[in-house]
């Protein structure tokens, strides 16, 4: 099973929406956890998991399928939200609100009381089998071009909000993840929560426990730990030269 460290009551109230058949919003900052806790819930209830990356490139016609030409036949294949409906899955969008509005349009009358999918280009109209749920997420904070989510779609989830953990979780959710001391995933979490409290440096987004998983596992492989955070933080976060400066007298301090 996915590791995943509950930090409040998030298990409790998805559990719940799927057995009430109530679409979910998962809201948080960058890799904080959201797609392992779908994973981690898809796999407890014993359900295939379909994730789809939404991107403003992505078309209704990406998700829903298209006419295929194979062998000289004509042959239809079902996209990801289709084939999801259809095998009664989790289909987990991740960033919901960079997706396309005629993707959002298309998927509102799964999100209310009908739970039905019309597939104009097959002329089909799927019923969601009630094992069927819709999981999306989306990054509320996100301030390069920011997006958002229309009331009226927002109004149709169940929403959980998701945050960093607190240290002590943090740290023992990095341990656990990588296999490293203790005492070195701590040590990650103090970088990290510095790096957090500076909103002067403007960053876009912050160290997220992801970036601290990575670090852990170069460091775990034999990396030095000044080497590995430059490399999994300060890298991934900013191209610009005196920031990254400053990020790198922050690791210098805490390694």
């Amino acid at each position: 099973m996915p590791y995943y460290r509950a930090t409040g009551r998030e298990e409790e109230v998805f559990l719940a929406a799927h057995a009430e058949r109530l679409p979910v919003l998962l809201k948080g900052p960058t890799g904080c956890g959201k797609s392992r806790f779908v994973e981690a819930m898809a796999h407890r209830l014993e359900r295939e998991l379909v994730t789809v990356a939404c991107n403003d490139e992505t078309s209704a016609a990406d998700l829903l399928g298209r006419w295929l030409v194979r062998g000289g036949d004509t042959v239809w294949q079902d996209g990801p939200v289709t084939r999801a409906v259809r095998d009664g899955a989790i289909l987990y969008l991740d960033e919901v609100a960079e997706a396309r509005e005629d993707v959002i349009v298309v998927l509102h009358p799964l999100t209310d009381h009908r739970r039905e999918l019309f597939v104009d280009r097959h002329a089909e109209q799927l019923v969601a089998p009630p094992e069927f749920q819709l999981v999306a997420s989306f990054n509320p904070g996100y301030r390069r071009g920011p997006k958002e989510l229309k009331p009226s779609t927002r109004q149709r989830f169940v929403g959980i909000d998701f945050t960093y953990p607190e240290p002590a979780v943090e740290a023992e959710i990095v341990a656990r993840e990588v296999g490293i001391d203790a005492a070195v995933a701590k040590r990650l979490v103090g970088l990290a929560r510095k790096v957090r409290s500076l909103s002067e440096l403007g960053l876009a987004e912050t160290v997220s426990t992801r970036l601290l998983v990575n670090a852990a596992r170069l460091i775990r492989a034999g990396v030095d730990p000044r080497v590995a955070c430059v490399h999994t933080v300060v890298a991934p976060l900013t191209d610009d030269p005196e920031v990254a400066g400053a990020l790198r007298d922050i690791v210098h301090l805490v390694f």
